[in-house]
Protein backbone atom coordinates (compact mmCIF):
# COMPACT_ATOMS: atom_id res chain seq x y z
CA UNK A 1 0.00 0.00 0.00
CA UNK A 2 1.49 3.31 -1.07
CA UNK A 3 1.11 6.03 1.57
CA UNK A 4 0.68 8.84 -0.95
CA UNK A 5 -1.10 8.86 -4.33
CA UNK A 6 0.36 10.82 -7.24
CA UNK A 7 -0.14 14.57 -6.84
CA UNK A 8 -2.27 15.04 -9.96
CA UNK A 9 -4.88 12.39 -9.07
CA UNK A 10 -8.17 13.39 -7.48
CA UNK A 11 -9.27 10.29 -5.62
CA UNK A 12 -13.00 9.57 -5.66
CA UNK A 13 -14.58 8.02 -2.59
CA UNK A 14 -15.40 4.32 -2.53
CA UNK A 15 -18.82 4.69 -4.19
CA UNK A 16 -17.30 6.50 -7.15
CA UNK A 17 -18.62 9.96 -6.27
CA UNK A 18 -16.21 12.84 -6.67
CA UNK A 19 -15.36 15.32 -3.96
CA UNK A 20 -17.08 18.70 -4.12
CA UNK A 21 -13.72 20.26 -3.31
CA UNK A 22 -11.24 18.15 -5.31
CA UNK A 23 -8.27 19.28 -3.21
CA UNK A 24 -9.85 17.54 -0.24
CA UNK A 25 -9.56 14.22 -2.05
CA UNK A 26 -5.80 14.61 -2.21
CA UNK A 27 -5.68 15.74 1.42
CA UNK A 28 -7.73 12.75 2.60
CA UNK A 29 -5.66 10.32 0.54
CA UNK A 30 -2.38 11.78 1.78
CA UNK A 31 -3.40 11.88 5.44
CA UNK A 32 -5.18 8.51 5.63
CA UNK A 33 -2.11 6.39 6.49
CA UNK A 34 -0.97 8.83 9.16
CA UNK A 35 -4.45 9.10 10.68
CA UNK A 36 -4.75 5.31 10.79
CA UNK A 37 -1.39 5.12 12.57
CA UNK A 38 -2.58 7.78 15.02
CA UNK A 39 -5.76 5.78 15.72
CA UNK A 40 -3.76 2.57 16.22
CA UNK A 41 -1.23 4.37 18.45
CA UNK A 42 -3.97 6.00 20.53
CA UNK A 43 -5.71 2.65 20.99
CA UNK A 44 -2.49 1.05 22.18
CA UNK A 45 -1.80 3.95 24.55
CA UNK A 46 -5.29 3.69 26.06
CA UNK A 47 -4.94 -0.07 26.60
CA UNK A 48 -1.46 0.46 28.08
CA UNK A 49 -3.00 2.68 30.79
CA UNK A 50 -5.00 -0.38 31.88
CA UNK A 51 -2.06 -2.79 31.77
CA UNK A 52 0.64 -0.77 33.52
CA UNK A 53 -1.21 -0.47 36.84
CA UNK A 54 -1.67 -4.25 36.83
CA UNK A 55 2.02 -4.78 36.06
CA UNK A 56 3.25 -2.22 38.59
CA UNK A 57 0.76 -3.08 41.33
CA UNK A 58 -0.54 0.49 41.63
CA UNK A 59 -4.09 1.78 41.76
CA UNK A 60 -6.03 2.72 38.64
CA UNK A 61 -8.90 5.14 39.04
CA UNK A 62 -11.19 3.83 41.76
CA UNK A 63 -9.54 0.39 41.64
CA UNK A 64 -7.03 0.00 44.47
CA UNK A 65 -5.61 -3.25 43.06
CA UNK A 66 -6.33 -3.71 39.33
CA UNK A 67 -4.69 -7.14 39.18
CA UNK A 68 -6.91 -8.39 42.00
CA UNK A 69 -9.89 -6.91 40.15
CA UNK A 70 -8.93 -8.83 37.01
CA UNK A 71 -8.50 -12.05 38.95
CA UNK A 72 -11.91 -11.54 40.58
CA UNK A 73 -13.62 -10.81 37.25
CA UNK A 74 -12.04 -13.82 35.56
CA UNK A 75 -12.59 -16.24 38.44
CA UNK A 76 -15.80 -15.08 40.11
CA UNK A 77 -17.77 -13.25 37.44
CA UNK A 78 -16.76 -15.35 34.43
CA UNK A 79 -16.23 -18.57 36.38
CA UNK A 80 -13.02 -19.49 34.57
CA UNK A 81 -10.33 -21.67 36.16
CA UNK A 82 -6.74 -20.48 36.54
CA UNK A 83 -7.87 -16.89 37.14
CA UNK A 84 -4.47 -15.63 38.41
CA UNK A 85 -2.68 -17.07 35.39
CA UNK A 86 -5.26 -15.69 32.95
CA UNK A 87 -5.06 -12.28 34.68
CA UNK A 88 -1.29 -12.38 34.16
CA UNK A 89 -1.83 -13.03 30.44
CA UNK A 90 -4.31 -10.13 30.30
CA UNK A 91 -1.69 -7.90 31.95
CA UNK A 92 0.88 -9.00 29.34
CA UNK A 93 -1.57 -8.27 26.53
CA UNK A 94 -2.42 -4.86 28.00
CA UNK A 95 1.25 -3.89 28.41
CA UNK A 96 3.50 -5.59 25.85
CA UNK A 97 0.62 -6.16 23.42
CA UNK A 98 -0.57 -2.57 23.73
CA UNK A 99 2.94 -1.27 23.04
CA UNK A 100 3.24 -3.61 20.04
CA UNK A 101 -0.11 -2.45 18.67
CA UNK A 102 0.81 1.21 19.17
CA UNK A 103 4.00 0.64 17.16
CA UNK A 104 2.29 -1.60 14.62
CA UNK A 105 4.32 -4.73 15.38
CA UNK A 106 2.51 -8.05 14.83
CA UNK A 107 -0.61 -5.94 14.55
CA UNK A 108 -3.04 -8.59 13.38
CA UNK A 109 -2.42 -11.29 16.02
CA UNK A 110 -2.22 -8.75 18.85
CA UNK A 111 -5.39 -7.01 17.68
CA UNK A 112 -7.17 -10.37 17.42
CA UNK A 113 -6.27 -11.12 21.05
CA UNK A 114 -7.54 -7.68 22.07
CA UNK A 115 -10.77 -8.30 20.17
CA UNK A 116 -11.24 -11.52 22.13
CA UNK A 117 -10.43 -9.72 25.40
CA UNK A 118 -13.03 -7.03 24.69
CA UNK A 119 -15.64 -9.68 23.87
CA UNK A 120 -14.87 -11.37 27.21
CA UNK A 121 -15.06 -8.06 29.10
CA UNK A 122 -18.35 -7.21 27.39
CA UNK A 123 -19.71 -10.62 28.38
CA UNK A 124 -18.56 -10.22 31.99
CA UNK A 125 -19.87 -6.66 32.38
CA UNK A 126 -23.09 -7.06 30.38
CA UNK A 127 -25.92 -6.60 29.86
CA UNK A 128 -25.63 -3.02 31.17
CA UNK A 129 -24.90 -0.68 28.26
CA UNK A 130 -23.87 2.81 29.56
CA UNK A 131 -20.21 2.99 30.56
CA UNK A 132 -21.10 5.34 33.42
CA UNK A 133 -22.90 2.37 35.02
CA UNK A 134 -19.90 0.06 34.41
CA UNK A 135 -21.53 -1.03 31.18
CA UNK A 136 -20.18 -2.43 27.96
CA UNK A 137 -20.29 0.42 25.45
CA UNK A 138 -16.59 1.22 25.98
CA UNK A 139 -15.33 -2.40 25.57
CA UNK A 140 -17.70 -2.90 22.60
CA UNK A 141 -16.21 0.14 20.85
CA UNK A 142 -12.67 -1.01 21.69
CA UNK A 143 -13.51 -4.49 20.44
CA UNK A 144 -14.80 -3.16 17.13
CA UNK A 145 -11.68 -1.02 16.71
CA UNK A 146 -9.46 -4.03 17.50
CA UNK A 147 -11.41 -6.09 14.95
CA UNK A 148 -10.73 -3.36 12.37
CA UNK A 149 -6.99 -3.47 13.21
CA UNK A 150 -7.10 -7.26 12.86
CA UNK A 151 -8.53 -7.04 9.35
CA UNK A 152 -6.52 -4.00 8.20
CA UNK A 153 -3.16 -4.85 9.71
CA UNK A 154 -0.44 -2.39 10.67
CA UNK A 155 -0.70 -0.07 7.69
CA UNK A 156 1.96 1.96 5.94
CA UNK A 157 3.12 3.80 9.08
CA UNK A 158 3.92 0.77 11.24
CA UNK A 159 6.79 -1.52 12.08
CA UNK A 160 4.94 -4.25 10.16
CA UNK A 161 4.94 -1.92 7.14
CA UNK A 162 8.61 -1.03 7.55
CA UNK A 163 9.58 -4.69 7.91
CA UNK A 164 7.33 -5.53 4.95
CA UNK A 165 6.05 -8.56 6.82
CA UNK A 166 2.53 -9.12 8.10
CA UNK A 167 0.63 -12.13 9.28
Amino acid sequence: MKPFPPQNVVTPDREGARFVVPALGRFYARSEALCYALLRFGYGAIILTHGLPKALGVSHGSMADPMAGSIKMIGTVMGLPFAPQLAFLVMLLETAGAAMLALGLLTRPVALLMTMEMIAISYAMGPTWPWIDRGIEYPVLLGLAALYFTIRGGGACSLDGKLRREI
